[in-house]
């Protein structure tokens, strides 16, 4: 039985540690408005696979079918003429323990598949990378592209602090607050050392950063440079910001270094209102009261951890 192309439709494949599952699933939200406990995620939402700090791979779906011969034949009508390719047969699927396929039967469905292509292979530097990967009985295959987790550089920066954000909370955040950054604008107006703006520039989000402190904004303009990313920073009270955002990224200081009352922390929470439609509120105390008081509704939120220490990180509008 043949079936048609439809487009587009994306397969997303994760991986995440146990104790970050539901930032990565919040995350997942933002972006497709849905999640996928499995790890494996359909949508006919487009996203870089580079973007997510826990996205693996991504598929856009040419051909679908229910058994690996309905591909043998869609597959034929691939046209490359002098251009080579290679097929990935993507590991992660939703298949039980007993139907698992093995490293060989995977190698095996790359070379059939391939021998319906009417072009050359060359599994070592292809014009053209196709992924197959089955999921719900059936089989799908496409453009094939890995996530080449540019944040783990990142995690190298000239300056550090020690209570700042971790590189994947604060590229997850970024998302959450932006998913999509075209025509949007950001800021984070405690900005620390500059973690979040890293990950958000570095995505292309259109982001803004602001501290009170001299010595961290020093800080955070030399990660910048250091990632050769260009951006605002300034040093500065949120209280004077008069510029509008769509969107902030709040990170409420705390511990011994950057110790706040709740009536400061009030304080950031009602200038973010004023100034964002919508804020990604990061917390190590609960602050719901806090978040209505200010007129924020909190439309998603999830808990990260590290060891015993744990963040709120609640999306408001």
């Amino acid at each position: 039985m043949k079936h048609t192309k439809q487009s587009p439709l994306f397969i997303y494949t994760y991986g995440y540690r146990e104790e970050e599952t539901a930032l990565c699933l919040l995350e997942m939200r933002a972006f497709f408005g849905k999640d996928a406990a499995s790890g494996i995620l359909m949508s006919d939402q487009a996203v870089d696979p580079d973007r997510s700090p826990f996205m693996k791979e991504r598929l856009e779906v040419m051909y679908q079918g229910d058994s690996l011969s309905d591909i043998w034949e869609q597959v034929k009508e691939i046209q490359l003429h002098e251009a080579t390719f290679k097929v990935i047969f993507v590991k992660m699927n939703d298949l039980a323990p007993e139907h698992k396929i093995d490293f060989e039967d995977a190698r095996s469905i790359e070379r059939d598949i391939g021998e319906y292509i009417d072009a050359e292979a060359d599994v070592r530097h292809p014009d053209f990378v196709y992924g197959i990967i089955t999921l719900g009985g059936r089989w799908y295959f496409g453009n094939y592209v890995k996530s080449k987790a540019i944040w783990l550089g990142h995690m190298q920066k000239p300056r550090s602090y020690s209570i700042a954000l971790s590189t994947r909370v604060a590229r997850a955040a970024a998302n959450i607050a932006v998913p999509i950054p075209n025509g949007i604008k950001a800021i984070d107006p405690c900005c620390g050392i500059g973690t979040v703006l890293v990950e958000a520039l570095s995505m292309g989000i259109d982001i803004d950063g602001r501290d009170i402190n001299h010595f961290i904004v020093r800080g955070a303009r030399e990660n910048l440079k250091h990632f050769e990313l260009q951006g605002e920073i300034i040093c500065g009270d949120i209280a004077d910001i008069n510029d509008q955002y769509d969107a902030a990224v709040l990170d409420l200081p705390y511990n011994h270094f950057s110790r706040t009352t709740p009536e400061e922390q009030l304080s950031l929470i009602q200038h973010t209102r004023r100034i964002a439609k919508i804020a990604v509120i990061i917390s190590v105390d609960p602050v719901d009261d806090m978040l209505a008081n200010v007129g924020f509704t909190i439309t998603d939120r999830c808990t990260t951890r590290k060891g015993s220490f744990i963040r709120h990180i609640i999306l408001c509008s």
